[in-house]
């Protein structure tokens, strides 16, 4: 059977990889466990399985898009290439200085993340570029060769070079980088003015240098992939997911393999944005679960929120400014260490604590039988009765009911006296009140109530979890899709061709220059066009305009969205106007007598996405019942209680399931607790809601 488009989506996480085939109106798929040493390997291997399933062959693909997140492994594991910084003199330090702000203001052991180079491999040259972007100190030639020396002598990998301002001139970076090319040809060069081009020295800088630090694993990552996969016999293309939620061309991302780091995640928005369109729901909460790491989103109006700058390997979870920053275009989530993988230990008070340490697929969970000791969370779904030991991920992993048991009595049952099923429901509760107290500050944070709002879960572990978690944050409505447990993957498939283009170009609103504004938006919609154009030749593009904008003397700025015509036609009036809408939206009042300043200009160049069609909710309903039953612990009442079983691949729409029940299908399971119903809509979506007296 063959058909003309057959698109693969690949999804490499911490403990599995996700690969999802669709042509037409057909979708395959599968989740093989991650292989560390050579990724590759499990996507030839879940490759082969889809393809095996649609009865095509490789050579039949005509597209393949993938995510990954390599790179924030490497960033957070320090597995990155030797690497240097070459910046302006008297700056050599300001990765290690960071923002001077304490993340953690009482604590008086305030430990600091460490930078990702040492002072050592850090370099100075003298040059200097003013705020208005005129050369205060020519860059001399010379200076560079002499410096090439030492790099050479030293065996660096990749280089990263930083300069003052540079995003208003980049002519020293560029002259750099000319030098390097002929002294070090074999070394990577990563330049601040081509990977962030934006003010604040501290996060430029740092993105700059996350980039150098992962560029060469990447590349060599995207090598060996395209390799192997025309080996397999694959001719089409092969585009990478970015994290801003678009996808980009094979050579942009292995270029600024940053733009990778929540890849993954980013495709699960997507997913969770295209069935909210589908459903016609403007308040939206994705929920993201799987194996390592769960990630909440909020998306409003069928867009998921994003931002410039975001942060990965925080040393102190949830705070912020404990991490590493990298200033990108990114769709902003919260992502916790709280997946089926994550372990549990008991601190120094005797509480119970998950995550953020990982048992990933090596070993894995402890039930998994491949030498893991301590519990994980899919242990504690184990032993609640959540899970079927015989048909975990389709019956490819028998799970080890007496392993998981003894890795909860050895690690929590004995130190806290609790059996078992105790432990595991301490556990449980733990780690699903981590994310609904992540997912209330995050609310927050953006003046959101999530009362308001419906939950849309996947991933492999999310439907196990989803509903607890609406007890918790008190959402009235939860949907799981069809895919769930491939979600991120199916996300892929939905994302369209895209590439932010940001700029920092300092201008108060008093001083508005609109030919100045002119050219500044015609010269960012050519750049990210171009980078949509390498994707694609012939596909429409549409650009969206951003300006961040603040008070003077504020340290921060607010998205301002523009149209075609407003960027066109600049008019300070009409930016006032726009500002001071979005600035009340957010804290309720504005600031008489400040002037307004606009720092960071932004074009997003986009394909078109896919029509999509309203889905008809069901009219009759028809309680599906089950001859299939197993113990399972409910939360809510705090003890096991007999839960039906159903299969989802028996449900058709209008079919209702009142809870407790487990409903089972290949990549994942969905719990339904006794305070929930089931409903499954037209298009297969299994639509939760509460129970009403």
């Amino acid at each position: 059977m063959t058909r003309s488009n057959w698109r693969l989506g690949v999804d490499i996480g911490g403990t599995f990889t996700d690969v999802v085939l669709e042509g037409n109106t057909e979708i395959f798929s599968t989740k093989v466990l991650t292989t560390y040493d050579a990724p590759e390997n499990a996507i030839l291997d879940g490759l082969a399985q889809v393809c095996g399933k649609a009865d095509i062959n490789a050579g039949d693909l005509t597209q393949i898009i993938h995510g990954t997140t390599l790179a924030t492994n490497a960033l957070i594991e320090r597995r990155g290439a030797k690497t240097a910084l070459i910046t302006t003199e008297g700056f050599r330090d300001v990765i290690e200085m960071r923002t001077e702000s304490r993340f953690e203001q009482y604590d008086l052991n305030l430990t600091l993340p460490e930078p990702l180079l040492p002072r050592q491999r850090r370099y100075t040259v003298r040059e200097r570029v003013g705020a208005d972007g005129d050369v205060l100190l020519p860059l001399r030639r010379s200076d560079i060769e002499n410096l090439a020396g030492e790099l050479a002598v030293a065996g660096y990998d990749s280089v990263a070079v930083g300069f003052l301002h540079s995003y208003l001139n980049p002519a020293h970076e560029r002259l750099v980088r000319d030098v390097l090319s002929q002294k070090l040809p074999n070394a990577m060069v990563s330049l601040s003015s081509d990977v962030s081009p934006q003010m604040r020295e501290y996060e430029r800088f740092n993105t700059t240098i996350a980039n150098a630090y992962i560029k060469p694993l990447m590349k060599s990552y995207l090598d060996r992939l395209a390799e192997r996969l025309e080996g397999a016999g694959t001719t089409c293309p092969i585009f990478l997911m970015h994290s801003g939620g678009g996808v980009i061309s094979l050579a942009s991302a292995a270029e600024f393999p940053v733009r990778l780091v929540e890849s993954g995640p980013a495709g699960g928005a997507v997913f969770a944005a295209t069935l909210a369109a589908q459903y016609g729901l403007n308040k939206v909460l994705s929920f993201d679960m799987g194996g390592t790491t769960a990630k909440i989103c909020l998306i409003k109006n069928e867009t998921p929120k994003t931002a410039r700058v975001f942060e990965v390997a925080r040393s102190y979870r949830f705070k912020k400014g404990s991490g590493m920053p990298i200033s990108i275009p990114v769709i902003d989530m919260v992502e916790i260490g709280a997946g089926g993988g994550s372990l549990a230990h008991v601190d120094t008070l005797g509480q119970i604590r998950v995550g953020p340490e990982s048992a990933g697929s090596e070993p894995g969970p402890a039930c998994y039988g491949r030498g893991g000791t301590r519990p994980a969370v899919t242990d504690a779904d184990l032993m609640l009765g959540k899970l079927d030991p015989d048909s975990f991920a389709g019956g490819a992993i028998r799970l080890s009911i007496a392993d998981a048991k003894t890795a909860m009595i050895g690690t929590l049952g004995q130190s806290l006296d609790m059996d078992a099923v105790t432990a595991a429901f301490g556990l449980a509760e733990v780690v699903d009140e981590n994310m609904a107290n992540a997912a209330r500050v995050h609310a927050v944070e953006n003046g959101e109530d999530l009362a308001e709002y419906t939950m849309i879960a996947f991933g492999g572990a999310a439907p196990l979890h989803a509903a607890r978690l609406c007890e918790k944050l008190g959402i009235t409505r939860c949907l799981i899709p069809k895919g769930a447990g491939v979600g991120s993957a199916i996300g892929f498939l939905r994302a369209p061709f895209s590439f932010e283009a940001n700029r920092s170009v300092y201008m108060r609103l008093s001083d508005l220059s609109p030919e100045t504004v002119q050219d500044l938006f015609t010269e960012l919609e050519a750049e990210a066009t171009g980078f949509v154009r390498s994707c694609d030749a012939t596909a429409p593009i549409k650009a969206e305009h951003k300006i961040y904008m603040r008070y003077v003397g504020q340290g921060w700025e607010i998205p301002v969205s523009l149209t075609a015509a407003q960027a066109a036609h600049p008019d300070a009036e009409t930016y006032l106007k726009l500002f001071e809408a979005d600035y009340t939206r957010l804290f309720g009042r504005v600031v008489d007598g400040l002037d307004i300043e606009i720092t960071v200009w932004s074009v997003n160049a986009a394909t078109p996405t896919a029509t999509v069609t309203l889905v008809k909710p069901v009219t009759e309903v028809t309680s599906a019942k089950s001859a299939d039953h197993r113990q399972m612990f409910d939360a809510a009442l705090g003890n096991m209680t007999t839960a039906q079983v159903t299969a989802r691949s028996g449900l058709v729409p209008g079919d209702r399931i009142c809870g407790p029940a487990i409903i089972t299908e290949d990549e994942t399971t969905i719990i339904i607790p006794s305070s929930r119903r089931a409903t499954v809509q037209n298009d297969g979506t299994v639509d939760i809601e509460r129970v009403t007296a």
